[in-house]
């Protein structure tokens, strides 16, 4: 159960958005709808650009709590999280070293697999290797093992920037190139036909809880960035559509990925479901989306509870050390 927002406690809260990432104007409008919805539950809010000024802003600002809703590399990666951890203030989200293991797919699967969770097979490519060896030979012998339809994606990215799906093998040099304009590192990875699925998890101090799974229909087929940030693109079901097993088992997983991985605070673990029911993994992101259109708050709706709510919430257990 998610506790009231204790609008009598005034917290203090700097929320970081924007930097220089791809990300940077998704940052800015999840750090706005944050930045409200804690106002809306009684906290003191002030909104700051991570830039040269960001020490000496947390010294200005004197505030109870950070909470970073940076996006990409630059909020993801956990280089910004080790900064924060030296300053001292608590902060919203993942450690600096949970951050690292899964902002890196290639990483986080081998933890996954390791934790007895489902994720498709795959080969990862780092771009060295893709130009030293015979590109063309190399292509072929991965598409023969894992067969195609596959999923080409940057191995560190997020808002799906250089993901493409290729059902023929003309298309899959064209895929290599466009994943490593945002990574030098591409994963190929067997595609699994199924319900797209995305399952948040928050953690208020009394351990992870899965919020309904939202189900993703893109209109135009596959999740891509446009079909992410642009009302319409995409038909979205909250709970999604599933039999209560299979629900059961995606939420299941989620938290098994979010405890396998390190995680705290919040995450959005993405899988895809089976016609057998049985969830597979394809990523956890260690920072979701928070926009309008983003999937942790359409969550948080389905569940009964305000953004305020969760949102104030998510900060007191980080106040407190915990989740």
């Amino acid at each position: 159960m998610i506790p009231k927002a204790k609008v009598g406690a005034k917290l203090k809260i700097q929320v970081l958005a924007g930097g220089i990432s791809h990300e940077r104007e998704i940052s800015l409008k999840s750090g706005r709808r944050v930045a409200d919805a804690l106002a809306e539950a009684g906290a003191t809010v002030i909104i700051r650009e991570p830039d040269a000024n960001l020490l000496k802003n947390i010294k200005k600002d004197k505030p109870d709590v950070i909470w970073p809703t940076l996006h990409g590399a630059s909020g993801e990666d956990g280089a910004l999280r080790d900064i924060l951890a030296t300053v001292g203030v608590p902060f919203v989200g993942a450690t600096a070293d949970s951050a690292r293991l899964a902002w890196d797919k290639s990483v986080a699967k081998i933890l996954i697999q390791r934790a007895g969770i489902q994720t498709p097979p795959s080969v990862t490519l780092p771009k060295e290797t893709f130009r030293e060896l015979d590109a063309t030979g190399v292509l072929k012998a991965v598409t023969q093992s894992l067969a195609l339809p596959v999923v080409v994606k940057p191995a560190r990215s997020g808002s799906a920037h250089g993901v493409t799906l290729v059902r023929k093998q003309e298309q899959l040099s064209r895929a290599m190139i466009d994943a490593y304009v945002y990574c030098d590192v591409a994963i190929i990875e067997k595609l699994v036909e199924g319900t797209e699925l995305a399952v948040s998890v928050i953690d208020l101090g009394a351990g992870p809880m899965a919020l309904p799974a939202v189900e993703i229909e893109p209109i135009a087929g596959q999740y891509g960035y446009q079909e992410r940030y642009t009302a319409g693109e995409t038909n979205y079901y909250v709970p999604a559509r599933l039999s209560k097993s299979a629900t059961e088992k995606a939420h299941k997983m989620a938290i098994a990925a979010h405890e396998a991985l390190g995680l705290r605070h919040l995450s959005r673990i993405d899988m895809i479901v089976d016609k057998k029911g049985t969830p597979w993994f394809l990523e956890a992101n260690v920072l979701p989306g928070l926009t309008e259109t983003s999937l942790l708050p359409q969550a948080v709706h389905a569940s009964g509870y305000t953004l305020g709510q969760v949102y104030y919430s998510l900060a007191e257990a980080a106040l407190r050390g915990r989740g």
